[in-house]
């Protein structure tokens, strides 16, 4: 799915479950410029997918056409289609990815991150056999995943074979903060990155 078709998808079900809501407020949630949300707008109401009602003097109210339904219904189907693909390939990269490895059978693993990717990571972990100790996070949260979860300088205190990095966007300062903590460079995989 394209970021034109994650925009509309995005706006499309916002509209439907606040037609009052600004521009602005939709803007944030886009995360794009107010102008950008504006030209957004009427493209939508140009292919008939919404219609603009003005409700007041200087409020208006964006209502869902039965196109913009299936519009909505279409674009929603679509991204669970991405969504699919993207698990099954992150799942098939992580097990080549572990499977390469000698001896990965009763391994004890962290894995770094708690965001969707480490869910994925620890789901195909699961999968083949290899049991998830815990997770490292620089949050303070206490458990994920019904796991505990320790900040990165903390987890020597574990008896672990391998940290999982599962966070692209901190992947190189996990690793950094790892190493400095006392976990060999050899324990770490980076998910999505070639050793």
């Amino acid at each position: 799915m394209d970021l034109q078709g994650q925009r509309n998808l995005l706006l499309l079900s916002e509209l439907d479950r606040n037609g009052g809501a600004t521009q602005r407020t939709l803007a944030t949630k886009l995360g794009v410029a107010l102008g950008l949300t504006n030209l957004y707008l009427k493209r939508l109401a140009r292919k008939g997918y919404i219609k603009i009602a003005t409700i007041q003097r200087n409020r208006i109210r964006y209502l869902l056409t039965p196109q913009g339904f299936a519009e909505k219904s279409r674009l929603t189907y679509q991204y669970m289609q991405y969504s699919l693909s993207y698990y099954r390939d992150m799942r098939g990269r992580l097990k080549d990815m572990l499977s390469s490895l000698e001896g990965t059978k009763g391994q004890r693993v962290a894995i770094c991150g708690t965001g969707e990717l480490a869910e994925l990571a620890y789901l195909a972990l699961r999968e083949m056999n290899i049991d998830c100790i815990g997770f490292v996070d620089g949050n303070t949260r206490d458990t994920f995943l019904s796991h505990p979860v320790s900040s990165p300088d903390k987890i020597t205190a574990w008896q672990l074979d391998r940290v999982l990095i599962a966070d692209f966007d901190h992947a190189a300062a996990y690793e950094e903060q790892l190493v400095q903590s006392g976990i060999p460079r050899e324990k770490l995989l980076r998910l999505g990155f070639r050793q």
